[in-house]
């Protein structure tokens, strides 16, 4: 499942369904295109407009799933990965990808364990954050794991020092998986709404936006079962996927397999006739802007942080989203 709605992810869901269908020959699941449907909770109808590209979208063997938001909305679209799961088949294993990926190699060579739930671990230590004088990692987490009845030392990572990011359970909310949506989404669900609007008092000043989804997460797989090492290392968010968040990344530092996996999908006349209505997609993938973004960095000597690599194309003029 991913989820797409009207604006820059209705694209991103066709080179999503796009790649997916090129590395997935013969996949006998269902790929379902889960879609907020219009409501209180957004000024505008959400869902994509585009008949053509929603036809195709078809074609290409995606099932559209529509959802209704009662939680989250336009306030925190995040929280759409959240409630979209209701609406799933229940009892029947999923896997959540968000729409900014690319899928590489067929997952069929992924070995799930269904009944162990694991997320992406291809990120960096964007929550919580500490202040001088306030409350630690230990402090801050622990409080979270006390208020759902959690063991927080069994969700410890020992090998890493006290006090550092990586020593607590901490994932990117790009892919998910587990044996059942509804049973995952209601536990996602209450858990998010608790932290929302009862933090702990350790938590009074960090910010929850857009980061509450990605400070449930860890403590919905914990709860469930799951932990950091229940799939494979280096098939998701490896050889067989790709979280890239915008084309400029994509880019900058990705493998020639995700770059050659792009190009390949983005060539078909009937891709190529709708990603070009999308600007990024125009200059980054057919115009020839994302080699020059591509020229500007050394793949094997990358800026440690994200944010030093969107400052670099920014300042070339190359950075779009």
């Amino acid at each position: 499942m991913i989820v797409a709605q009207a604006g820059r992810l209705q694209y991103e869901a066709l080179l999503f369904a796009a790649s997916f269908r090129y590395s997935n020959r013969g996949f006998r699941g269902r790929l379902f295109i889960a879609e907020p449907q219009p409501g209180p909770l957004w000024p505008h109808d959400p869902r994509i407009k585009n008949d053509d590209l929603r036809n195709f979208l078809l074609e290409l063997g995606a099932e559209f799933l529509p959802f209704e938001n009662r939680h989250f909305g336009h306030s925190y679209p995040h929280g759409n990965k959240i409630e979209a799961l209701a609406a799933l088949p229940e009892g029947e294993p999923f896997v959540f990808f968000d729409t900014d990926t690319l899928i590489t190699g067929a997952l069929s060579e992924v070995r799930f364990d269904f009944d162990r739930p694991t997320a992406s671990l291809r990120r960096e230590g964007t929550w919580p954050r500490i202040e001088l004088y306030g409350p630690g990692y230990t402090e801050i987490w622990k409080s979270l794991y006390d208020k759902f009845g959690l063991d927080f030392e069994s969700s410890l990572d020992p090998t890493q020092p006290e006090e550092y990011w990586q020593r607590y359970l901490y994932f990117n909310a790009g892919f998910f998986f587990y044996r059942c949506p509804r049973e995952f989404g209601a536990r996602f669900l209450d858990y998010a709404l608790a932290i929302r609007d009862d933090p702990p008092p350790a938590l009074v000043c960090q910010p929850m936006t857009p980061w509450l989804d990605q400070v449930a997460l860890p403590l919905v797989i914990h709860s469930l079962g799951g932990g950091r090492d229940t799939l494979p290392p280096g098939m998701l968010d490896g050889t067989h996927s790709c979280h890239y968040r915008f084309l400029p990344l994509l880019f900058a530092r990705e493998g020639k397999h995700v770059v050659d996996t792009l190009e390949i999908v983005a060539a078909p006349n009937k891709v190529k006739k709708r990603l070009k209505e999308y600007e990024p997609a125009l200059r980054m993938i057919y115009q020839g802007r994302g080699h020059k973004v591509r020229d500007l960095f050394d793949r094997d000597n990358l800026p440690r942080k994200e944010q030093a690599i969107r400052n670099k194309i920014r300042r070339e003029g190359f950075w779009m989203r």
